[in-house]
């Protein structure tokens, strides 16, 4: 089988190592990629944001699945317009993309379906929003949120009035976030463990992927800026099977049934961030495909009889099977390695040494999130998340030991990375 994978980030090298090891697949392409990934699958130059020229590929290459990973060209229907093609993907449609794409519209299916979240109001009027605030019908600390997306920082949790109209100020009247930021979501701050969830989800069959938790802010201790995630870790210990099934009938089943209702099923992987409260899990948002650095910790557990592409092919062809996922006991911690400055300015362009010893140990896997090579062969840095090293262990106290340890022999000077990922 021929398959096509959209995106060049960590997320899309973890996808690629595990497609690569189906006994189905015949050839993998990649584009854009990083040549990094040159040894998993062909890098091909297609312009993504042109579904014609995606189609044009898919036809002549005789590309049987393709595979979207960032969420832009999702939410921009290029699912859609391969579909209407002929074309297998594995990727949800434009008009179910908006669980992603509008916090306003996943709030206000949450509220009609009964899906529990947190409290909240929609604005796209600076003085309203100010005046909400002002109410108290929230309490301190709240948050506000650009209703579009925002590469994970468009989250600002404030504990004083100022800070919720500064929030509101550089959404609505400074456009920090441009046209993701003109309609924004004041909402209660809800206290608890959070956890990010993922499940295959064809129309009304839903398969549990796993979950995994991760650190979105930029420093230890879970201080600084928001960040597209600093680290992640996943282990059959997160949650229970109790709250799993919790998870599962209170979130995501009715989310799926409440698109089936509005005829457009959901078809792909389904990342629901979730908060597990006293009172039990509610939605914090939902994304409408893999996260990012999440997958990285969740497909090396995936059990060896698992197979990636099946699992995906049956998705985009309406055939899930609820036996088809199964997980290993293993516990894995994954540590994102940036560039100093990020997620503000950063430098590009830093040779980096160090990595052939690291992917040399044993039960460490490295993909590559932000490099390239310079004209003389080496690899350098290319942006803000540039590496993600993984660890796999019994417990997660021995994966976290084991990515520490082979991150000693990391050598650049440029770089940095928290050191409590798996606390």
């Amino acid at each position: 089988m021929k398959v096509l994978v959209i995106g060049s980030g960590g997320r899309e090298h973890a996808l690629l190592w595990a497609l690569k090891k189906s006994p189905i697949l015949t050839e993998l392409y990649v584009t854009p990629g990083c040549q990094a990934m040159k040894d998993l699958g062909t890098l091909v130059d297609i312009n993504i944001q042109n579904s014609v020229d995606v189609t044009q590929f898919c036809k002549r290459e005789n590309i049987e699945l393709v595979v979207i990973g960032p969420e832009q060209p999702i939410i921009d229907g290029l699912a859609d317009d391969l579909v209407a093609e002929g074309i297998n993907v594995f990727a949800p449609s434009q008009a179910t993309a908006k669980l992603e794409g509008s916090k306003s519209f996943t709030k206000g299916l949450c509220k009609r379906y009964g899906i529990p979240t947190a409290k909240y109001e929609c604005f796209v009027d600076e003085g309203l929003a100010k005046d909400f605030v002002r109410s108290n019908k929230i309490k301190f600390p709240l948050v506000v949120k650009a209703n579009g997306i925002a590469a994970g920082k468009g989250v600002i949790i404030c504990h004083t009035e100022s800070e919720a109209f500064s929030a509101i100020d550089s959404m609505l009247v400074e456009k920090k976030f441009g046209e993701s930021g003109e309609e924004i979501i004041i909402e209660e701050f809800l206290i608890g463990e959070e956890v990010s969830f993922f499940a295959f989800v064809d129309g009304l069959k839903v398969v549990t992927l796993g979950c995994a938790k991760d650190y979105k802010r930029v420093n230890e201790n879970n201080e600084g800026q928001n960040t597209g995630g600093m680290g992640s870790y996943s282990s059959p210990s997160i949650i229970s099977k109790d709250m799993e099934q919790k998870i599962i009938q209170k979130i995501i089943y009715p989310t799926a049934q409440a698109l089936v209702n509005m005829g457009t099923p959901y078809k792909g992987v389904l990342f629901a961030g979730l908060m597990i409260c006293k009172d039990g899990p509610k939605l914090l948002e939902y994304n409408v495909r893999f996260g990012d650095p999440e997958t990285q910790s969740i497909l090396p557990r995936f059990d060896s009889n698992c197979d990636l592409l099946k699992l995906m092919l049956s998705v985009a062809e309406g055939k899930l099977n609820v036996k088809m996922v199964e997980l290993n006991n293993k516990s894995t911690v994954c540590v994102v390695v940036a560039s100093k400055g990020y997620p503000g300015d950063y430098q590009k362009g830093e040779v980096i040494k160090g990595l052939d010893k690291i992917e040399n140990i044993p039960g460490i896997l490295v993909f590559h999130a932000g490099t390239k090579l310079d004209e003389s062969g080496n690899l350098v840095s290319d942006g803000g998340r540039v590496l993600n090293i993984v660890a796999e262990g019994s417990t997660i106290e021995e994966a976290k030991s084991k990515v520490y340890s082979a991150l000693n022999f990391l050598e650049w000077p440029g770089g940095f990375f928290r050191y409590d990922i798996g606390s």
